[in-house]
């Protein structure tokens, strides 16, 4: 029985560091499964488009396909604008649409991996707080997501953990980044919460500029790639309805 095929459903940027991130990263799951068929897509700014791959599946005589929205949080994009497009599919194709990627401890152990690439060390945490930062989002689900994951990240050691945002929330990275300063830690990192560069993630480094460690973003990390296949197998994995078939 063929797989279905994985398509990465990314927002988009004008960013051209998006782009290249993104597909950087998806280059590194097709390394850990050799034979699954992956495909990269976006939904506004880049190509190809999500209406486009589907379309270019429907015609090569592709039956099967799992959607995976490269999203952190299940907001509006996941919400709304994926399903959506989805249901504009050509009729021929069954899709799943994949959970987004966060919550998870592999987006855990990638953020202390970022962090350790930045110049820290497993025996600085006790004396280290954290500024989780994310793009922001105005939908309540999301911000306890970031909360979620705030907390997670401090079970892992950190001294101190605090959410931040580079916009539609509060606070804003710079100011997490005072308030940890005022708390009397002594050293404080930022860690971005986001998969690949662009406007947003360059305004959480902007808010960055008084900590004295910036983490890079997510990217290609190899337990991202994982989740990537840990959210493809649980789709299939599903028993519900496609959402266009």
């Amino acid at each position: 029985m063929n797989r279905p095929v994985l398509l990465v459903v990314a927002h988009g940027s004008r960013d051209p560091r998006h782009a290249a991130t993104v597909n950087a990263l998806v280059r590194r799951a097709r390394s850990l499964r050799p034979g699954l068929r992956v495909e990269t897509s976006f939904l506004d700014f880049n190509v190809p488009s999500v209406a486009g791959v589907l379309e270019r599946l429907a015609q090569e005589g592709v039956r099967d396909v799992v959607a995976l929205p490269l999203l952190l949080t299940r907001a509006f994009h996941a919400k709304a604008d994926i399903p959506a497009v989805l249901r504009q599919a050509p009729p021929s194709l069954r899709i799943r649409q994949a959970p987004v990627l966060g919550p998870s401890p592999l987006l855990v152990s990638a953020l202390e991996r970022r962090l350790y690439e930045a110049g820290l060390a497993p025996g600085d945490k006790r004396s280290t707080g954290v500024v989780l930062a994310s793009a922001g989002s105005t939908d309540p689900e999301a911000i306890a997501v970031i909360a979620d994951m705030a907390r997670e990240l401090r079970h892992t050691g950190w001294c101190a953990v605090r959410p931040a945002f580079a916009s539609a929330s509060l606070p804003l990275t710079e100011d997490a980044v005072r308030a940890l300063r005022a708390d009397g830690v002594r050293r404080v990192a930022v860690a971005p919460y986001v998969i690949a560069p662009g406007r947003l993630p360059d305004r959480i480094a902007a808010g960055a500029r008084e900590a004295d460690v910036l983490a890079d973003v997510l990217g290609p990390a190899p337990e991202l790639a994982r989740l990537l296949l840990t959210r493809y197998d649980e789709a299939r994995a599903e028993t519900r309805a496609p959402l266009a078939a």
